[in-house]
């Protein structure tokens, strides 16, 4: 163990020092280039800029069904899904071969399943593995250290290598491992040996050692985990298993939600916050008092949650929308009737299952959003981790040598158990094992597609065209690039070409020639064509082009950039406002102004050595630097960065913003505080929600300094909130306070955020003596909360700050 240890870390020495890769927005698919023997720099979102591998054994299966032929190039996950899958056969490709043939494809992104724990998916039959519950050695030795091994060689540095850590796995054991309907004496096991914990933190561990791996744990669903009772207790088994087995936090680049499930991304028709005739919709049958509908909020929900149990604020999450289109004759476009809550949620919805605890090859579903990087906050991409025509499991038994049994979620006349409310399985007939090819499944998806597959009907056009040539560029100035290309060709005729800067849609041409203006001088910038017929079916991008704009010699031929600003200090400071000064910057003509950056963001500009920053919050902590600039447009480098904290905010507010309280907690001194919050606008304009702060404060007297926070329930959805903890304070039952922030929205003259219920623990859980907290009352029922902060554009606009 502490040879392999000093290997993995002589080799995290070498790979140190990386080159960096261009970033853009998109997600793109490889293309043959040579392969590239520079490490891969390690980056915050490994989807952003990258070229992801498209595996080829997937993608001639998907070519040679009807329509298939329109997506058969888009990246999905490979699956590790038992220990001869790393060695492959005359079948499949192991995984060193489909890191080679990533390599030979360009691409410097490469997914990958890790799924082979010891007594693998304790509660369905259809995934079970080949390892039994007390086999980890083996796991350890012969499957993650194999691949361990693999992954670190050199020959794949350049590839960002990102792994899925075995799905539906810790979920499990929180929800079916004892005490409720669909608890089976297998998770059980499972849970009292450990076993799954330790197996994912030693791959979290032992793969996190890589550089140039990013690890993102499965993390279920919404209708898996959205109930309170489930969501909290996962993210501390998430926890848990991070930091077991030598793992940490730091070997956690984020989660993944929804793993070859069906749950949709969005419901357009229903919002969580809507009731009919008085009657809420978490009511209703399919919501069963869930406080998500959809994939999205509850995956930025959760980010948020574990965030506060400790993971790193920058994690982010992934969502597998290979599946959960919903689209067809069958979706619906507008709500229900109001006739019942029944009848309005059944009548909206677009995930037309039976019951959100069907999983296994579901009739009616569709192909989902196509890989995309970085669509929403806190959203790393959209993922194809289950690709699409591989079936969930076998409808009948089938004798097989790769451990898996007979589900009968998978069978179409099986009337269900207690984990899809004994209703009817909604699967399709004649499936086979988990894994095989499934032609009627796939023929589904592409018709059922949402967003609809242009081109990739059962009839008409369907072949794209070929891939554009010889690009090159043909002009560049300071400012622009002029691209050209050799034409593309196709069975009817192209008719236009799509450019593409660092991976992001830049404009379209009808000929083979673009010019790319509005860019910055002396900059490397990547391209790529890809061209498209009539039927909307797209080629293959392009190689890539690296172009580097000529020098900005400004008006008078002047090239040389101001000195850096120097003796950056803050003058004056308030609860929501930083002046600064510097010293003057020269110039070899004359420095005409002078930008002004926080957090790397400029903020402003001036013409003089001063400028003041306002619209902060109280209490915070900000880092300032400052660029000269001269007439000929050249920048100087940043000055020295400088950290200023702004002021508490005291006083009494007199905005028209009021927060309202009422204590939820039935208890003062027990491991949690409680609370239910609303914020009333009594003004007579709309507030923008995301200028508003709430504080509560509090003292957590002895135990831990460091705390988890959540939000059990919001009118106006938990996924909007954040939550945090801030120390420092000096006042009498106030050395603390959550930090209430709104993600977006506005809110109406006159109305209300509704019910806000929140709380607040130690990461030790110790408890509270919360009798003599600066904002805490005794009232059950809500009233004005003089002691509750709303700031808003960091100015006090209600309540007294301590």
């Amino acid at each position: 163990m502490s040879t392999r240890g000093t290997i993995k870390n002589g080799l995290r020495r070498r790979l140190a020092a990386v080159s960096a890769l261009a970033m853009g927005a998109a997600l793109a698919v490889a293309l043959p280039a040579p392969a590239s023997a520079a490490a891969a720099a390690r980056v915050d979102n490994p989807y952003v800029g990258a070229t992801a591998y498209v595996n080829p054994d997937w993608s001639a299966k998907a070519a040679a069904e009807p329509g298939g032929a329109a997506i058969a190039n888009t990246p999905a996950f490979v699956w590790m899904d038992r220990i001869a899958a790393i060695q492959g056969s005359s079948e499949a490709r192991g995984l060193r071969a489909h890191l080679d043939t990533a390599l030979a494809q360009g691409a410097n992104l490469f997914q990958v399943v890790i799924y082979d724990l010891p007594g693998r998916d304790c509660a369905a039959l259809a995934s079970n593995g080949e390892l039994g519950p007390t086999e980890l050695g083996r796991y350890e030795s012969e499957y993650i250290d194999p691949i361990s091994d693999i992954l670190a060689d050199p020959a794949y540095a350049s590839l960002r290598i990102v792994t899925i850590i075995e799905p539906d796995s810790l979920p499990n054991i929180v929800t079916n491992a004892g005490g409720t309907a669909g608890s089976t004496d297998a998770c059980a096991t499972m849970k009292a040996n450990g076993n799954y914990e330790k197996g994912i933190g030693y791959a979290l561990h032992t793969l996190g050692a890589i550089p140039n791996v990013y690890n993102y744990i499965d993390a279920a669903h919404h209708g898996w985990l959205g109930w309170d009772t489930n969501m909290s207790p996962a993210a501390a088994e998430f926890k848990k298993a991070a930091t077991s087995e030598g793992a940490t936090v730091n070997d956690v680049a984020g989660f993944i939600v929804n793993t070859a499930n069906y749950s949709a991304l969005k419901e357009p028709n229903i919002k969580i916050t809507d009731s009919v005739n008085g009657t809420t919709v978490r009511q209703s049958k399919w919501i069963d008092w869930n406080y998500y509908t959809d994939e999205l909020t509850f995956a930025q929900a959760l980010r948020t949650l574990l965030v506060s149990q400790g993971f790193n604020s920058n994690i982010g999450m992934l969502i597998d929308t290979a599946r959960n289109g919903w689209g067809g004759t069958a979706r619906p476009t507008a709500p229900g009737p109001l006739t019942s809550v029944d009848a309005y949620v059944d009548g909206g919805r677009v995930d037309r299952r039976i019951h959100a605890g069907n999983w296994c090859n579901q009739s009616g579903a569709g192909i989902g959003e196509r890989p995309t990087a970085a669509p929403e906050p806190g959203i790393d991409a959209y993922v194809w981790a289950k690709p699409p025509g591989e079936s969930d499991g076998n409808s009948a038994p089938v004798a097989n040598d790769e451990g898996k049994g007979f589900d009968r979620m998978c069978d179409p006349t099986y009337t269900g158990n207690g984990r899809n409310g004994n209703s009817m399985t909604g699967a399709l007939p004649n499936s086979p094992l988990a894994g095989h090819w499934f032609s009627a499944q796939f023929q589904e998806l592409v018709r059922n597609a949402y967003p609809p597959i242009t081109g990739g009907g059962t009839g008409g056009d369907t072949q794209a065209p070929t891939a554009p040539t010889g690009l090159t560029s043909s002009a560049k100035t300071s400012s622009s690039v002029s691209l050209s290309w050799t034409a593309s060709t196709d069975n009817t005729a192209v008719t236009g070409y799509d450019v593409f800067r660092g991976g992001v849609k830049v404009g379209s041409s009808t000929t083979a020639s673009y010019t790319d203006t509005g860019l910055t001088a002396s900059t490397a910038y990547s391209y790529t064509v890809k061209a498209k017929d009539a039927a909307g079916n797209v080629s293959a991008a392009s190689s890539a082009l690296s172009v580097t704009t000529s020098a900005g010699t400004g008006t008078g031929g002047d090239t040389q950039a101001p000195t850096a600003p120097t003796g950056l200090t803050s003058s004056a400071k308030t609860s929501s406002s930083v002046s600064l000064s510097w010293t003057a910057s020269t110039d070899n003509t004359a420095v005409t102004g002078y930008d002004v950056f926080r957090g790397g963001v400029k903020v402003g500009s001036s013409t003089t050595t001063s400028y003041t920053d306002t619209g902060l919050t109280a209490s915070t902590a900000y880092s300032y630097t400052v660029k000269a600039k001269d007439a000929a447009g050249n920048v100087s480098a940043a000055s020295s960065a400088l950290s200023v904290t702004t002021s508490a905010g005291t006083g009494t507010g007199t905005g028209t913003l009021k927060v309202q309280y009422k204590n939820t907690d039935s208890s003062a001194t027990d491991n949690q505080i409680r609370m239910s919050l609303q914020v009333v606008n009594t003004g007579t304009t709309a507030v923008n929600l995301s200028t508003v702060k709430l504080r509560y404060w509090f003292t957590p007297e002895a135990g831990a300094s460091t705390f988890g926070t959540a939000c059990d329930y919001a009118v106006i959805g938990c996924g909007s909130l954040t939550l945090g903890v801030t120390g420092g304070g000096s006042a009498a039952g106030a050395s603390h306070y959550l930090d209430v922030s709104f993600g977006s929205g506005t809110l109406a003259a006159g109305a209300s955020t509704g019910e806000i219920q929140l709380r607040l623990n130690k990461s030790d859980w110790s408890n509270f003596s919360e009798a003599d907290d600066y904002s805490r009352s005794t009232n059950t029922s809500f009233a004005d909360a003089s002691k509750i902060g709303a700031y808003v554009g960091g100015t006090l606009s209600w309540g007294t700050a301590p």
